[in-house]
């Protein structure tokens, strides 16, 4: 694939993404897509095969800069466990919290709409989700071992209820427009991950 084409497919997936964050995937016709991108019916589908095609291509474009973005939260070796996953989830907070929808998260927006309408789709985001908590629970190990984080029986569990809390929190706040569940869930997640004095 030459740069040029890299640069166009990237750029209708950009624009995808940005329309899919306000309007959910079936939201957006691909008539809409190709206005907004700027580009052939043609071109849409010299990279895509398909609508589900495009998709699956904008969860696996979307999940890669996500685990990126949380690589560099979580792996930081130069603070305490406790802080790094603290401040994972700040920024989830004030990503969720954004007037900029595209700042927000994907799986919060799509993991309902789409698991019923695309197997495919729908392993991409379960394959995300599931690193995401390989990670979480791959932090809280490092937390008990660098004492930031009381030792703890389950470490993936914790990470499991954690994460599904936020992914709780984050749908009522956006039903409700009220960041009061998120904050809760950033007060349970403090509490879950307790230094070992607490």
């Amino acid at each position: 694939m030459t740069e040029q084409s890299k640069d166009t497919r990237s750029h209708i997936l950009a624009v995808g993404r940005s329309l899919t964050a306000r309007q959910g995937f079936t939201g957006v016709g691909l008539n809409e897509l190709l206005k907004a991108a700027c580009v052939p019916k043609g071109s849409f589908y010299h990279y895509f095969a398909s609508k589900e095609a495009y998709g699956c291509a904008l969860l696996e474009d979307f999940v890669a800069q996500y685990r990126e973005s949380l690589g560099s939260t979580l792996s930081r070796q130069d603070q305490p466990a406790r802080t790094r996953l603290l401040a994972y989830f700040e920024e989830w907070l004030a990503r969720q919290t954004s007037p900029d929808v595209q700042q927000r998260c994907l799986v919060v927006k799509l993991s309902a709409e789409i698991a019923d309408l695309s197997p495919d789709m729908s392993r991409i985001l379960q394959n995300g989700v599931t690193g995401i908590i390989a990670s979480l629970t791959k932090t809280l190990e490092d937390g008990a071992a660098d004492g930031s984080i009381a030792p703890m029986q389950d470490a993936d569990q914790l990470a499991q209820s954690i994460y599904h809390q936020w992914l709780g929190a984050s749908l009522i706040a956006g039903l409700s427009h009220d960041d009061a569940p998120l904050r809760s869930a950033m007060e349970a997640t403090r509490q879950a991950i307790s230094p070992p004095d607490l």
